[in-house]
């Protein structure tokens, strides 16, 4: 065991914090884990829980010859303790990993508190660690302003920002199913959705709605600043983008049939009956009392958040559990200060993961917390630390914002086309996207070799008696 002076320091407990301190610690290192929450809260967070989902519940496709599949295999591959929870708190959601997010954070805090190697501290760190300390910082796209303050006078450059929105969480039991319906898409993955189909009067009467309805003010800098990110726009502004955008964006009916409509496969049922518009509801917790509206993270005044949302057919009713939000996130200029192993270029001890970084996504995030809590350990043991390889989507996400033109930074969520060219020429999307995944998962096997695998039973068997 390395004496007390060899703890590391991991900054902020959601997604990335949480996933940095167990490697840490399952290399047989110390960790202080530093957490505001709940002392002080963020403008989005709910609990004091661990790896909250502030937005969506789900981590994305899984399937694993789909970008965000990929990454989650990668990363359960890779040992990944909030993957492998993500798995066992798992919610229908068609082909996508969900999970229900209040047990599923529960579940990751207690793991956390009960490691007898991680020492919780619950207080808000208002500066960087001291230089000679090896640290993660994992505070995510809501650090706080000190801290923030502190980076911003030590990288010397000024933080992006672009705002972010929460999706509305409704009662299951409050939709009416005589107008909505269950099924997935192209009824992959079972009926796990809840689906509002609108006709072409009802959806331009919605869109009228949301383009009229009061949004919240944005205040002094924020006002000043405020741009969105492209891949989580809210629903007012994809409707003020034009007449079509969410029909072509969160709203499209495609590969959706309510059976009450009639036989699909008959060409005068189908012309007749087929949906303008579709909104999908997704399942929040394991017992299905609570819904989330896909793509719908909004800025809107929750008065008229209620009165606008409840002419959706079959929400007219609905009992909100939670109103959208819309919060500013901040990441780093990183392809200007990190490098691939998300070190800080000035100041190697110093290792950054997650959203902070500039990319997008939960599990995206994950990764960071890996890459960043397994080159912390690397460090403490005196050994060079791992740079992923790009044909991994772990690997292509961290090269990314390293190494990104500069100019236009913006985060980027896990995608096929980080990835390099494959030696041939595939036509097939499919085909090709599944030659990305075996790619990448062979040329992960090396990395695998060497994680500290003698800690992982040890560790188990020792927190069980903390």
């Amino acid at each position: 065991m390395l004496p007390d002076n060899k703890t590391v320091t991991v900054v902020g407990a959601g997604l990335s914090g949480t996933e940095a301190a167990w490697q840490i610690a399952r290399a047989g290192i110390p960790v202080r884990l530093v957490e505001m929450r709940p002392m002080r809260r963020s403008p989005a967070h709910h609990s004091g829980d661990f790896a909250e989902l502030v937005c969506s519940n789900s981590f994305g496709a899984l399937r694993s010859d789909r970008a965000a599949g990929l990454l989650q295999e990668e990363l359960r591959r890779l040992g990944s303790l909030v993957i492998s929870t993500a798995d066992q708190h798992a919610v229908p959601a068609g082909g996508a990993l969900a999970v229900d997010r209040g047990r599923y954070s529960a579940s990751l805090t207690e793991v956390i508190d009960r490691h007898p190697l991680i020492t919780v501290e619950r207080r808000e760190q208002l500066h960087l660690p001291r230089a000679d300390a090896i640290t993660v910082l994992a505070t995510g796209p809501l650090t706080s302003e000190s801290l923030a303050k502190d980076l911003r006078c030590f990288t010397g450059r000024v933080d992006c920002h672009f705002f972010d929105a929460a999706s509305p969480i409704v009662h299951g039991e409050s939709i009416n199913l005589d107008l909505a319906f269950r099924a997935s898409r192209y009824d992959k993955g079972g009926a796990d959705y809840i689906n509002c189909p609108m006709d072409k009067v009802e959806y331009l009467a919605f869109r009228e709605a949301l383009l009229g309805a009061e949004q919240v003010k944005l205040k002094g800098y924020d006002r000043e600043r405020a741009k969105f990110f492209e891949g989580c726009l809210p629903i007012e502004e994809l409707a003020r983008r034009g007449e079509n955008t969410m029909r072509y964006g969160p709203l499209k009916p495609v590969g959706l049939w309510d059976s009450r409509w009639g036989d699909i496969n008959d060409p005068d049922v189908r012309r007749a009956k087929r949906a303008y518009a579709v909104v999908q509801l997704r399942q929040e917790d394991k017992d299905g009392r609570l819904w989330n509206l896909v793509g719908f993270q909004t800025n809107l005044k929750w008065g008229d958040q209620e009165r606008v949302l409840q002419m959706i057919p079959g929400l007219s009713n609905a009992e909100f559990v939670r109103f959208g939000v819309m919060h500013r996130n901040t990441f780093l200029e990183s392809p200007q200060l990190l490098d691939p192993t998300l070190q800080f270029r000035m100041r190697h001890n110093l290792l950054a993961a997650g959203q902070i970084t500039g990319t997008e996504g939960y599990a995206a995030a994950v990764a960071g917390g890996w890459l960043a809590g397994t080159n912390a350990a690397r460090l403490t043991h005196g050994l060079n630390p791992i740079d992923l390889p790009e044909t991994t989507m772990s690997g292509a996400l961290t090269h990314f914002v390293s190494e990104a033109p500069t100019a236009k930074f913006q985060p980027m969520p896990p995608n096929f086309g980080l990835l390099p060219d494959l030696p041939g020429r595939i036509r097939d999307k499919q085909v090709r996207y599944g030659a990305y995944r075996d790619r990448a998962l062979a040329d992960l096997e090396p990395i695998r070799c060497l994680l500290p695998q003698p800690y992982d039973c040890m560790m188990a068997e020792a927190a069980m008696t903390k």
